[in-house]
């Protein structure tokens, strides 16, 4: 059975530039917290759990490739709108539609008791990668294991304050555009949003020869009312352009300290990736402090969209440390 995927899986990856984009198939709502998420759901129910996030500016379609995988080797996989993208929206009009960090982990947390998921091996990159960081640290019992592309990314917001050398504060040019008014606008237009996304994409991946129909895929994603307020929110939040929302003030306060995180992790970094830090790992290897390993893969940001195979393997790794 698994020889019969992968075949499948490298005929999909020949032939794909010349076909329409591989689709999830349908999607399934839930209430959990103050959310009604969507989600796909793929593979045995009665396996082990895995929640696989997606980044900014991307979707549950970077897992498009990955999820089939680990279906096929026996896991239950979970693949999750994050708030404010694709058919995740809040429940109530009267929800402040808040950003930080924490609330993202939040999120995950309600949908594993919303499905009755006492534990997961959780795995992502770029918010994905923070959100999984963050549950592992702060609720390590519900974290079988961890795949964190990028390594550690908890949010430091003092840290944050002070500037980095110049050529990577230029790889972070959006996050400035979205701290001003200009940007917020410009994010508004659906034009300009679609297109942003897209510039996005082929600097983080510059070997990544996606089709348009690719990205439009995603780009679906950011339609979602509350796209805007959400990312906008959430790097305001990171520059302390906005003040923490009271509710999770005690959950920043524990982030700040930069918890170290115990569970069984393997770290991913993408060699070209412009974000990927310098030294193989060695910045943040001190922050993992149980069973770990470090891989650096040859493609960009967009690591389980790019690398789908060695993605997959990661969490089948990490799984049996």
């Amino acid at each position: 059975m698994k020889l019969i995927v992968f075949v499948i899986f490298c005929l999909a990856i020949i032939f794909g530039e010349c076909s329409t984009p591989v689709s999830f198939g349908t999607l399934k709502q839930i209430n959990a917290g103050e959310l009604n998420i969507g989600y796909v759901e793929t593979g045995p129910a009665d396996g082990p759990a895995v929640i696989l996030m997606h980044g900014f500016p991307y979707d549950i379609h970077s897992y498009v490739d990955v999820a089939p995988l680990l279906a096929a080797a026996g896991y239950r996989v979970l693949v999750p709108y994050f708030r404010g993208h694709g058919t995740t929206t809040f429940l109530s009009s009267r929800t402040p539609r808040t950003a930080e960090q924490s609330a993202f982990a939040l999120d995950i947390i309600a949908l594993m008791d919303a499905l009755n998921i006492d534990k997961a091996i959780l795995a992502g990159f770029d918010w994905g990668s923070r959100t999984g960081d963050i549950i592992a640290a702060l609720w390590p019992d519900r974290c079988k294991a961890l795949v964190s592309v990028t390594g550690y990314l908890i949010t430091n917001l003092v840290a944050s304050l002070q500037p980095l050398p110049p050529q990577l504060e230029w790889a972070w040019w959006y996050q400035y555009y979205f701290a001003t008014e200009r940007g917020e606008l410009g994010l508004t237009n659906p034009q300009y949003r679609h297109d942003l996304g897209n510039v996005i994409w082929k600097f983080n991946s510059p070997s990544w020869n996606y089709t348009a129909a690719t990205y439009d895929q995603t780009a679906a994603a950011f339609t979602n009312d509350d796209y805007v307020a959400i990312v906008i929110g959430n790097y305001r939040w990171r520059q302390s352009l906005v003040k923490t929302t009271p509710r999770y003030a005690a959950l920043e306060k524990k982030l700040a300290a930069a918890p170290t995180i115990g569970v069984p992790t393997i770290t991913l970094d993408g060699e070209l990736d412009p974000f990927t830090p310098a030294g193989d790992g060695s910045a943040y290897r001190a922050k993992f402090t149980g069973k770990y390993d470090h891989r650096a893969l040859q493609v960009g940001h967009n690591v389980p969209q790019e690398a789908p195979e060695a993605f997959a393997q990661a969490v089948i790794d990490v799984d049996k440390f």
